[in-house]
């Protein structure tokens, strides 16, 4: 008992020093992710777009220091786990250390997703995308929520955004005829 007390309060303070620490700011890669989004664009088959698609995610994950970067990897290993309530322990200790990092709300989203929890999800993707409004994964993803929570013209009018900015996403599929985001199929 004084054990799991003693891992409380280090934990505790772990959280309280996370928290009132200064995160830096995130770094700037909008130029690079700009030019990603040209040539993923023009790619010329899925899997060239896949390789591009992977140096979007390794810019959209360079946190702003170390303490993020370990908060992020530790997160996102957990939810890989499906160890979902750790992983949000952690996406919270990284929102609340560095609020403007976009990637810390975009991956709390993923887990409220995975966890049915579309609001949550949603609320997450919406200050993700206003801190980085080109964020493609975070588009998809309030697609996806908008799609759960049976709002499919939204749904639908979120991932025509996406698509124009990566007409490769896999989320496409979902707006082929007979699709359920398939404009025909909504009611509007």
């Amino acid at each position: 008992m004084i054990q799991r007390f003693a891992s409380l309060v280090t934990c505790g303070c772990v959280l309280a020093g996370a928290a009132s620490a200064d995160c830096p700011p995130a770094p700037d890669h909008s130029a690079d992710i700009s030019a990603l989004l040209d040539r993923v664009q023009a790619a010329e088959s899925e899997r060239a777009a896949q390789l591009i698609g992977n140096q979007l995610w390794a810019l959209w994950a360079d946190a702003p220091d170390d303490e993020a970067q370990a908060l992020l990897d530790r997160g996102m290993t957990r939810r890989s786990a499906f160890d979902f309530l750790g992983a949000l322990a952690d996406f919270d200790r990284l929102i609340a250390y560095c609020p403007d990092y976009a990637e810390g709300y975009n991956q709390r989203a993923f887990v409220h997703y995975l966890l049915r929890d579309f609001a949550s999800a949603l609320a997450d993707l919406e200050r993700a995308l206003a801190l980085s409004p080109d964020h493609v994964a975070a588009m998809s993803g309030q697609a996806l929520s908008l799609y759960g929570l049976s709002r499919l013209a939204e749904a639908r009018a979120v991932l025509e955004q996406a698509l124009k900015l990566n007409p490769w996403l896999p989320e496409r599929s979902l707006l082929v005829p007979g699709g359920p985001l398939d404009a025909a199929e909504i009611e509007l």
